[in-house]
């Protein structure tokens, strides 16, 4: 047990200047950083701890300190927004900014991707008025009096379509956390 608290001892103190760094770069508040640095290396010494093998210290410290970053500003944007705020949102403003980083970019390119093939999925009706609606910015009035379609059937299939892609869209949330 001694050997062991020694490992760990000297893996902290090895990487936590780069590791603190590292997070602080891409987190604006120190305290929120410092909490993540903090809880990075609580899973380090309970891996440790539960004897799981890790191979790479280093790479899994700072994919573990992603994760974080990607978990506290997920945490911040949605306690930042009620459930009336979160329906008026267009899926690009839910989207982790293409600008915030190379992880936040990678998430985006993976949601945009799964939410094509999730959209290219749906029935063609669902898929036209989600389309029309969402990205063509088209309203349910205007659909109506171009397709002869009610407005309550097309708010039936843009409400089955946003069903159907949040299921999917949830599976590949899951995958990435």
């Amino acid at each position: 047990m001694a050997e062991q608290d020694q490992r760990i001892s000297e893996v902290v103190k090895r990487e936590q200047s780069r590791l603190r760094n590292f997070i602080r770069r891409r987190v604006a508040d120190p305290r929120d950083a410092d909490d993540i640095l903090q809880d990075v290396f609580y899973r380090f010494v309970e891996a440790n701890r539960l004897l799981m093998p890790i191979d790479h210290i280093t790479g899994w410290l700072f994919r573990v300190a992603r994760n974080r970053i990607v978990d506290l500003f997920r945490e911040k944007k949605m306690a930042s927004l009620d459930d009336n705020d979160a329906e008026s949102l267009s899926f690009e403003e839910l989207l982790p900014a293409s600008d915030a980083g190379p992880e936040e970019a990678y998430m985006r390119s993976v949601l945009l991707d799964e939410l094509a093939s999730a959209i290219a999925a749906l029935s063609k009706e669902q898929r036209d008025v989600f389309v029309s609606h969402e990205l063509e910015g088209r309203s349910f009035k205007e659909m109506s009096a171009a397709t002869g379609v009610s407005v309550n059937t097309l708010l039936a299939r843009k409400r089955y379509a946003v069903l159907r892609l949040r299921e999917r869209l949830r599976e590949v949330y899951e995958e990435l956390n």
